[in-house]
């Protein structure tokens, strides 16, 4: 079973690699090993600000784009 530490890195792993068009990010777990759990949820939520954000302009520009069109 992965600790719960290895699990974060994991997850942010797979956050990062939700992005279309970018290469596959692989995080050797070493790295991120001196990170606590804090510290590792924070970069997650960071990440999934990041993602909500980008969605949000996505649907504002398919908005703009749709008025234009009618």
């Amino acid at each position: 079973m992965l600790s719960r530490k290895k699990k974060l890195i994991e997850d942010i792993q797979n956050l990062l690699n939700t992005y279309i068009g970018v290469n596959p990010t692989f995080i050797n777990p070493d790295l991120l090993e001196f990170m606590d759990d804090v510290t590792l949820i924070s970069i997650i939520d960071s990440l999934l600000v990041q993602k909500e954000e980008a969605k949000e302009s996505d649907v504002q520009w398919l908005e703009k784009f749709k008025k234009q069109e009618n």
